[in-house]
């Protein structure tokens, strides 16, 4: 069976973020931010209960990972939209 070529179908791709955020874009990076810091926290918890030192180095760094991306998420928010808070 060969598929049908979608017409119609192609995403729009953005080289700079919008000027303006809609309701449903800024509870989904709301979301997205609460998600970062959640994951971030277990991991660190996990990290703090955690006795072989080799997984204790990789939940670290993966807490990292999560705080770098909810400090990106952050910072550009911020320099996006200077005179409104998110939060």
């Amino acid at each position: 069976m060969q598929q049908q070529p979608q017409q119609g179908n192609q995403q729009q791709t953005y080289t700079q973020p919008p000027q303006m955020l809609t309701t449903k874009d800024s509870l989904y990076l709301n979301d997205m931010l609460a998600w970062n810091l959640t994951a971030m926290k277990k991991c660190h918890f996990a990290a703090t209960q955690c006795q072989d030192q080799e997984i204790k180095a990789e939940l670290d760094k993966c807490g990292q990972m999560h705080q770098r991306h909810y400090e990106q998420l952050l910072a550009h928010l911020n320099t996006t939209n200077p005179n409104q808070g998110m939060m």
